[in-house]
């Protein structure tokens, strides 16, 4: 029993350990940052990438999942319904705003994409984005991510309208993975366009 707790408290010690700012031994609290507009590329309705000099970071926008566009290098050779409606409410969202900020949580995706929240004129567009119908939310299934109160919006947000005119994108995506798989089998599946 004894070794059982040691080994929970060493467990909990190194989960934590990259959150403590080394110079004063203090947690350090994820701050926003403001991002140059003229850097930014709207994917879909929940991903956007910054642009720099030497390389491109691909946020995925937590707290929602909104419907798919077309995606063949992701394995979605169909947009599904209301996916160019989401696409499109964040370029719009992006192109009245007159701040534009990222929370990053410190983590990645399983593809590599930053996490984080992104605020439009200091508005959480996760919650922005929910109000419109136009996402549901992901918290339930992914968890706050190590950002409690923008995750607690999210889900008040989602509590607070009703149904999305739309399949859950998770499982659209899971239905698409049987698509893509069949028609890869019968050699149908779409060309990815070069430079894509």
């Amino acid at each position: 029993m004894r070794s059982n707790c040691i080994w929970m408290v060493a467990l909990g010690c190194w989960i934590l350990l990259p959150l403590q700012a080394p110079e004063h031994g203090l947690t350090q609290v994820p701050e926003r940052i403001t991002l140059d507009k003229a850097s930014l590329r709207t994917d879909d309705g929940d991903t956007i990438d910054i642009k720099s000099k030497d390389r491109v970071e691909s946020v995925r926008i937590l707290g929602i999942d909104t419907p798919e566009i077309l995606h063949l290098d992701h394995g979605i050779p169909y947009a599904q319904p209301f996916g160019d409606v989401a696409a499109g409410f964040l370029r719009g969202a992006l192109a009245v705003a007159r701040k534009v900020e990222l929370l990053r949580s410190g983590q990645k995706d399983p593809f590599g994409r930053t996490l984080g929240y992104i605020f439009f004129d200091n508005q959480n567009y996760s919650v922005l984005v929910l109000e419109a119908q136009l996402a549901v939310e992901s918290v339930t299934r992914y968890g706050d991510n190590g950002l409690p109160a923008e995750a607690a919006a999210c889900l008040a947000a989602s509590k607070t309208v009703g149904p999305v005119p739309f399949e859950d994108p998770h499982v659209y995506r899971q239905r698409m993975r049987k698509v893509t798989s069949d028609l890869k089998a019968k050699g149908l599946y779409p060309q990815v366009p070069e430079g894509k």
